[in-house]
């Protein structure tokens, strides 16, 4: 790998850190006891609603990874034995369903083929059926990291209402919360969970958790034990600016100032941004001849696209080549797709020319593992795609 330069870092996580946001982190240690950190503690909690659409809800930010916001979510709420229902199309749904079993959740699992979104048909008839309201919560993976699959929230919630059932909507927002639009409120979701390492611009280290009111209620009667992850400890403590234990401060310094940035440029800007360079992604995508994981062109992700290679190739030395050689770090096949996809994240502090760098970088990657495609293609169609619609911003997201 090349010393110099920077390494191009375009995996789906985690993502670059833009430099005020570096600024904001390279500080000394302080006193989360002092009658001064409450302002920072009641602002990035207070801050952190907005981006997952609410004004209803109350906010969690915990010491943590993306699957301790989960096992926050779930611990919370559900009791022993409750049965839930959740679809797997990726690893991080099989994940976060491996997690339900282990606490001891009773899981209906609807299994589907990795690179297609959930079952709207399949998850109706289970609610339909379910007249003695015998499930607990639905859980969904917003934005399948693995595939580049993104969930339509509102058809599930659709499905909640139509049948009047009471089920918790649980969504796992991880690798879509501050990049595609999620509207908590006007979905009435119960529980949404992010981390800090992806559309928030941070290092990993912040697993942050939104919960209605609805769901609030249910984890005073739940039963399920934690300790750490206690809403009660944190709604305490948090009601007055502080937290239950050590907070990483560098990191909600952090987190006060990415917010501070996506603020700046404004939610709508933000999704724009990158639907818009996901789209030339997915024209280079078109023009080497290639597909993508996700079948439904209506679900794909607007953070990752996952490049199948054709038959006989591997998809594990393309993203070996261009590390090694290019400095450029792609995402690898997870799983049941290993060697067979490699995924390109589009999500963060990002814009054009790093994305047409990453697809240089990405053909001459799978030119020399002998994949047949025209050098220069894919960044061409990104280009022309960029120059075509760069007066035309504004109105992009409902257009393209």
């Amino acid at each position: 790998m090349s010393i110099h330069g920077k390494n191009f870092l375009m995996v789906p996580g985690p993502t670059n850190v833009p430099d005020r946001v570096l600024r904001a982190m390279h500080r000394n240690s302080e006193d989360h006891r002092s009658p001064d950190f409450p302002a920072l503690a009641k602002t990035v909690l207070e801050n952190i609603k907005w981006v997952f659409g609410t004004t209803k809800g109350r906010s969690f930010i915990f010491p943590a990874s993306g699957t301790g916001a989960w096992e926050a979510a779930l611990t919370n709420t559900l009791n022993k034995g409750d049965k839930v229902i959740s679809v797997r199309f990726g690893q991080f749904s099989h994940l976060w369903i491996d997690m339900m079993q282990r606490l001891g959740l009773e899981v209906t699992i609807l299994d589907v083929d990795w690179g297609e979104g959930i079952p709207i048909d399949i998850l109706s008839s289970y609610i339909a059926q379910d007249t003695r309201h015998e499930y607990q919560a639905v859980c969904v993976v917003h934005n399948e990291t693995t595939t580049g699959v993104t969930t339509d929230i509102a058809a599930v919630r659709n499905i909640l209402d139509r049948y009047h059932h009471p089920a918790l909507l649980m969504v796992d927002g991880v690798s879509s919360i501050a990049s595609i639009p999620f509207k908590m409120d006007e979905w009435k979701v119960d529980l949404a969970i992010t981390g800090s390492q992806k559309g928030l611009m941070l290092p990993a280290g912040l697993g942050m958790v939104c919960a209605s009111e609805k769901a609030l209620e249910r984890s005073k009667k739940n039963n399920l034990h934690r300790v750490f992850f206690s809403f009660e400890d944190m709604i305490v403590n948090n009601d007055v600016g502080y937290f239950p234990y050590t907070p990483s401060i560098p990191l909600l310094y952090g987190l006060k100032e990415s917010l501070a940035m996506l603020m700046e440029e404004g939610l709508e800007s933000v999704y724009v941004r990158h639907r818009r360079l996901a789209h030339g992604v997915r024209r280079a995508v078109e023009a080497w001849g290639l597909k993508t994981c996700c079948k439904n062109p209506k679900e794909y992700s607007d953070t990752v696209t996952a490049v199948v290679v054709p038959e006989g190739f591997d998809a594990q030395q393309v993203i070996r080549i261009a590390y090694e050689k290019y400095n450029l770090s792609l995402g690898a096949g997870l799983m049941k797709v290993r060697g067979r996809v490699f995924r390109i994240g589009h999500l963060g502090d990002l814009n054009e020319l790093m994305v047409l760098a990453t697809l240089a970088g990405t053909e001459m990657a799978m030119l020399e593992v002998g994949i047949p495609i025209k050098l220069g293609s894919g960044v061409a169609a990104a280009s022309e795609y960029y120059m075509k619609t760069s007066k035309q911003v504004r109105g992009l997201f409902n257009n393209v």
